[in-house]
């Protein structure tokens, strides 16, 4: 093979890093906006919101507080929409297909960890079938303290039997970051993700930023001396 692997197990963030889920939010909070008469969001205010759950979606869209009477009615109708259409447009982003199928090749195993609860997490992945499948999954559901706390990040590497020097976590907010230093991974910051509007993605402290996952496999593998040669 013309490429060594850095490291002995990858660990991704879902929304935002591994799939882009923010079109089906969109369809399931326009839905909701219209049957209310409210204007639809576009596609790139979603993305703004995604990264803040359910709650933070509810409340920018619709102007709300968690204290309002309306807001947690709304978000569980936003949660059973949500489950119906989860995987009506969600998809990998552009090159992570190529790199689950790289990390196979070198039999580098990859897992999730994610703070979407399990319920939604295990049935996107069902209806997507990454191949390979993740390797482990770690959800809210699983830990005591979900991100930022690097409790998620050591459970997922706990069963892969891979020490966090070895690891490398990817993430689209700064939570990942900080759980994955904490734990003690490389981590890379997925700028091509779900990023607030004040996010800066340099100021995370990762080990490196990418603008694409394309940009993933270089920093993953390394070229062989053969290959540089010939190059």
């Amino acid at each position: 093979m013309d490429k060594q692997p850095k490291f002995q197990a990858v660990l991704f963030d879902l929304d935002g890093t591994l799939l882009d889920t923010a079109p089906d939010f969109l369809t399931c909070t326009n839905r909701l906006l219209g049957q209310r008469n409210m204007p639809p969001l576009t596609e790139d205010s979603i993305r703004k919101m995604v990264t803040h759950g359910s709650a933070g979606i509810i409340s920018e869209a619709f102007s709300l507080n968690k204290n309002h009477p309306d807001f947690e009615p709304l978000r569980q109708e936003l949660l059973s929409l949500y489950m119906e259409h989860l995987a009506d447009r969600t998809r990998p982003f552009p090159g992570i297909v190529e790199l689950l199928a790289e990390l196979a090749d070198y039999r580098i195993p990859w897992g999730i960890v994610t703070n979407k609860p399990e319920r939604y997490t295990l049935a996107i992945l069902e209806q997507l079938c990454l191949n390979p499948p993740p390797a482990t999954i770690i959800c809210p559901d699983h830990v005591t303290h979900t991100k930022p706390d690097p409790q998620s990040v050591l459970l997922a590497l706990q069963e892969l039997a891979i020490i966090p020097e070895k690891a490398v976590l990817i993430g689209d907010h700064r939570r990942d970051i900080e759980a994955g230093i904490r734990a003690g991974t490389v981590t890379i910051a997925a700028a091509y993700g779900y990023l607030d509007e004040n996010d800066d993605p340099g100021d995370w402290g990762a080990t490196f930023t990418v603008d694409d996952a394309n940009q993933l496999s270089p920093l993953i593998f390394q070229r062989t001396s053969h290959e540089s040669q010939a190059v």
